[in-house]
């Protein structure tokens, strides 16, 4: 219904934002981390929207990304998710923890969100699996294809099953070999940068 809405920002509240477009006030559901981002009280601010129409009820959830849109309309197609699961789930952690978190299989890191059990936790991670890259992960949105692979991420990709295999969960393997990464490290490199980190 609407891509986004460029106004001034008139209440914060919890996870409801009141943003004035034109004279006329919308209530836009946000995720806290978007919430702590926001300008002060009537600052302008752009928020990218999803529009949520029931039979009972029709809501606007806003982000400040494309990017973070992106990932709540995956997470809102998985079974079992809906609007506000996806929101509980954002608002938990940043849509690049929760590629990280789908990129290292780790359930727990999904779970933690409020409503989220490890079941529902698990579909999310089978289900957004083929979706997400590892490459997404090391990547900013926008910035390589994800298609794209190219001799850093084999080392990457090379680095965090090394690091797994050594029996450091996933998710630190990935955060460590991100925090160290330096064009033309090769495997070898990057797996020592990384242990440094993770000792």
């Amino acid at each position: 219904m609407y891509a986004y809405l460029i106004g001034k920002v008139m209440e914060i509240e919890d996870d409801n934002l009141v943003l004035e477009v034109g004279n006329i006030g919308y209530n836009v559901r946000v995720p806290a981390s978007v919430a702590a981002k926001l300008p002060p009280i009537g600052g302008e601010v752009k928020i990218y929207t999803y529009t949520s129409v029931r039979e009972d009820a029709m809501q606007l959830f806003g982000f400040l990304t494309k990017d973070d849109l992106r990932m709540y309309r995956m997470l809102i197609n998985v079974n079992g998710i809906g609007p506000k699961g996806g929101l509980a789930i954002l608002s938990a952690m940043s849509a690049n923890e929760l590629r990280m978190a789908v990129a290292a299989q780790d359930a727990r890191a999904i779970a933690r969100a409020p409503g989220i059990g490890s079941k529902t936790a698990q579909r999310i991670l089978l289900d957004l699996k083929d979706k997400i890259s590892l490459s997404e992960v090391f990547e900013p949105k926008g910035e390589m294809p994800a298609a794209q692979t190219g001799p850093l991420d084999q080392a990457r990709t090379e680095a965090v099953e090394a690091l797994t295999a050594l029996g450091y969960p996933a998710s630190d393997a990935l955060r460590a070999v991100k925090a160290v990464e330096q064009e033309n490290m090769d495997v070898e490199g990057l797996l020592k940068a990384a242990l440094r980190m993770l000792y």
